[in-house]
């Protein structure tokens, strides 16, 4: 799939260079409809919107997958997250927003080196927040990237949804090439659901507010089926001959340490600070590095939840990983 698009790439770019104006395709004029009919959206209003609108050459560009394979390596993505930079800017904000955090943390349950872990990884506290036009960039995924068009209209569709709410232009939006907006890069679908006024100042505000980015992040991971206190993962060996059959299981906990032994996965924990804990279900999680040896983990229901922030047990991990470095810092 990674190398047909990447094959499909010159022919994406040369059919936005030569496409007609949005405002003019079939399938913009059936969206436009649609949107009328659904929602009540003023169609002259929309016409005026996709007029003023051209597709982003950058955004399917970023949105490709790598050409190099050795980009998935868990180290390498590791090293992006869990570096000196990030670990300083996340001590700093911990320090400065140390009673916002406290405060989701006792809301939601999730712990507060959790929650600046993820807004870290995401946008290092504000310093990457994209600059991409956001309707602009979801209207570019939505008709002129076949792959995921049907996920992006959805997208579009929300942020439509959204600006109305907001009593804004949907013009006004910047995030990502992703159309991800604010300290979180909650998508405009997750921004409408999980978004909250955590500062009480009257209006959410993600990419001003670190106080509504953190409540934001901790409602989402509550919302997902996060755990008070529970465990998120622990790293194992493996040494058996049925990991295969473990990883086939998928990401979900569904097995207990004590369940996975019938499948002679030969689980052991390492490290003292590591707890198995027998009765739990959880999932075995490779995390692979390219001519390395690879990492395991025991995914607990909490290491679940991140992934539902983003679908990617790296991104889970590193999340993990960088939430333990603030954690000993505090």
């Amino acid at each position: 799939m990674t190398r047909l698009l990447l094959l499909l790439l010159p022919a994406l770019l040369a059919s936005i260079a030569h496409a007609e104006p949005y405002v003019q395709r079939a399938d913009v004029r059936t969206f436009i409809q649609d949107m009328h009919e659904r929602h009540g959206f003023d169609a002259d209003a929309l016409d005026t919107l996709f007029r003023q609108t051209k597709p982003i050459a950058a955004v399917i560009k970023a949105i490709m997958p790598p050409k190099d394979p050795a980009v998935r390596s868990w180290q390498a993505y590791r090293g992006r997250f869990v570096e000196p930079r990030r670990i300083t800017a996340g001590r700093r904000f911990m320090h400065a927003y140390a009673a916002e955090l406290a405060a989701a943390e006792a809301r939601f349950g999730v712990p507060a080196e959790i929650i600046a872990a993820v807004i870290g990884v995401e946008t290092i506290y504000g310093k990457q927040l994209g600059r991409f036009g956001t309707f602009a960039a979801l209207t570019t995924l939505a008709f002129d990237y076949p792959p995921r068009a049907e996920l992006f209209r959805k997208e579009l569709e929300e942020l439509l949804l959204l600006a109305r709410e907001e009593n804004r232009s949907p013009l006004s939006y910047t995030g990502s090439y992703a159309g991800a907006l604010g300290l979180p890069q909650f998508l405009p679908s997750s921004r409408r659901r999980f978004a909250i006024d955590f500062d009480q100042n009257g209006h959410i505000d993600l990419a001003a507010s670190a106080g509504d980015a953190i409540g934001s992040v901790g409602n989402f991971l509550a919302e997902h089926g996060w755990e008070r206190d529970a465990p998120i993962a622990v790293t194992v060996t493996v040494t058996g001959d049925g990991v295969r059959t473990l990883l086939d299981e998928g990401i979900v906990p569904r097995l207990t340490p004590m369940q996975m032994e019938v499948a002679n996965a030969g689980i052991q924990k390492l490290g003292d600070g590591d707890t198995a804990i027998p009765d739990r279900p959880a999932a075995l999680i490779d995390l692979v590095t390219p001519n390395a040896a690879t990492e395991y983990r025991l995914g607990y229901r909490n290491f679940y939840v991140i992934t539902r922030y983003n679908r990617s047990s790296f991104y889970a991990a590193a999340v993990m990983d960088l939430a333990a470095t603030l954690r000993i810092s505090k």
